[in-house]
């Protein structure tokens, strides 16, 4: 869309996630905001007025204790305060009356390269004068009896906490741990609450898999993801075409962690979770798995379907061109 003037830009606030423990009432901030209204605090998702709570650096104190809960309490930070900028005048002007032939004038402290000087009015060239030792100015050629010669300095004023204006200032020098901590769990969804989708991930196939085999085959249709924490869950879901030969059998099917020697989600029955049954004529049907697995790791993890027959006879997915679809979704614990 259009604007007028500028494009307006955006940015997230700074915060902190904490975990109340029903007795606790102090928790350290990674920043020291200016005030309590300088900070938006919230407990178990309700704002909190900030007569409720008090900061003083990097410590935010509750009246009361807040409720237990992991990650209960957040504290967004509108804007931090600049620190070290001084409040001296950013302009001194000092006027001296010259005795005959004088060149050095004892001048408040500046900084080299911040400073004019003038002689009755007319400013002088920096071949003029020598400015460098910050208390002192003196002249290339000695001043008339009576000369007005003026000083003018300017404060050069800093801001120590300000980040630099250039790609990739934004780093861990100017971030504290905690912070970092911070921006990594949000990332990892690891304050997402539970049963939150964290990230889905699909594959697809149309190829024919065939086998007369009675023990399990892994087929084409696979996928994997990589969970962003160890607690989280994986639902996997599967919509497959399934063909049965025309044997008294059944076509079984079953969901493998890992490719060829994964572990069988099926459990120990060797009957899988789905099967297609034959009665002495071809049979088809849709293989439906629905399935919430716990793999503890941050591992990349590998889903395949797999199937295997009863009684040798000829079963197969995707035997007529269709499309099966495996489907990977992190929920969050």
């Amino acid at each position: 869309m259009s604007y007028i003037g500028a494009q307006p830009t955006t940015a997230a606030f700074v915060t902190d996630q904490f975990s109340g423990d029903g007795s606790t009432t102090v928790f350290t901030m990674s920043v020291a905001p200016a005030n309590s209204a300088s900070v938006i605090v919230a407990v178990s998702g309700v704002l909190q007025d900030p007569s409720t709570y008090a900061v003083s650096g990097t410590s935010l104190t509750f009246s009361g204790a807040p409720p237990t809960g992991t990650g209960n309490i957040s504290a967004r930070y509108l804007g931090l305060p600049a620190s070290g900028v001084a409040t001296t005048a950013y302009r001194t002007l000092t006027e001296f009356t010259a005795t005959s032939g004088q060149t050095t004038f004892s001048v408040p402290s500046y900084t080299a390269g911040f400073i004019n000087v003038y002689r009755n009015g007319v400013m002088l060239g920096t071949a003029d004068f020598t400015a460098t030792s910050g208390t002192t100015v003196v002249l290339a050629a000695g001043a008339t009896a009576g000369d007005l010669v003026t000083t003018e300095s300017f404060y050069v004023s800093g801001v120590s906490n300000a980040i630099p204006a250039v790609a990739g200032a934004v780093n861990t020098s100017y971030i504290t741990d905690g912070a970092v901590t911070a921006v990594k769990m949000a990332a990892s969804g690891a304050w997402a609450p539970a049963g939150t989708v964290l990230q889905v991930i699909q594959a697809e196939t149309e190829a024919a898999v065939f086998t007369t085999s009675t023990s399990f085959v892994t087929t084409t249709l696979t996928a994997s993801i990589t969970p962003s924490s160890a607690s989280n869950k994986v639902l996997v879901l599967v919509a497959a075409a399934g063909l049965n030969g025309v044997a008294l059998s059944a076509g079984i099917y079953t969901l493998f962690r890992g490719t060829t020697a994964g572990t069988d989600l099926g459990g120990a029955s060797n009957y899988g979770f789905s099967l297609v049954y034959g009665n002495n004529s071809v049979i088809g049907g849709a293989i439906s798995i629905n399935y919430l697995d716990s793999p503890s790791t941050t591992s990349s993890q590998t889903y395949t379907f797999a199937m295997r027959s009863s009684a040798g006879a000829s079963i197969s997915i995707n035997s007529n061109a269709q499309k099966s679809t495996i489907t990977l979704m992190e929920i969050a614990a």
